[in-house]
Order: structure tokens, then C-alpha cells, then sequence
């Protein structure tokens, strides 16, 4: 039985690179050719690491937006029992 580690993995953004230019792809995987335009990378993987932090205080945001609609949603509804039930 072969052993998950010896396996090679594929990444989905290698997918990317390959179908955007092959030969890069295989000269960086197979080759093990180191690309050139380091600073280029550098601030792709910044850019990427911004975004990332941008969408998850959105989804942070969001998230405390849906819990304090339910929190007044839930507040109405007691306010709303607490008329009914004291006008009889």
C-alpha cells in the first residue's frame, strides 16, 4: 500500500499557472527553476494576504450585523408579549 506523502499534490492554483503558461509550470514543478520575478510575487502574495484580511472582517462584520437583527428581533417580540400580556 503506497504511503498519502508520496503522492504528489496538485494545487488548484497550479492548475491556474499551468493552463496560463505550461512550460512555466513544468520548468518551476519538474525542473525545480526558481522564478525570477521574485518582487512581482512578493506583492501578489501581499495583495492576496490583504484581501483576505478585507473579506474576513466583512464576513466578521456580517456576522455581528445578523446577530444583533436577531437580538432586536427578539427584543420586539418581548416587548410585544410584555404589552399584550399586561394590558388584560
Amino acid at each position: 500500500m503506497s504511503n498519502q506523502r508520496d503522492v504528489p499534490v496538485i494545487r488548484a492554483s497550479e492548475l491556474g499557472e499551468y493552463v496560463y503558461c505550461a512550460r512555466a509550470w513544468w520548468l518551476r514543478r519538474v525542473q525545480g527553476v526558481a522564478s525570477r520575478n521574485t518582487a512581482a510575487l512578493h506583492s501578489g502574495r501581499q495583495a492576496h494576504d490583504r484581501h483576505g484580511r478585507g473579506v474576513a472582517a466583512w464576513q466578521t462584520q456580517r456576522r455581528l450585523a445578523l446577530l444583533l437583527a436577531i437580538l432586536a428581533g427578539l427584543t420586539l417580540l418581548a416587548a410585544a408579549a410584555g404589552l399584550a400580556g399586561g394590558g388584560q
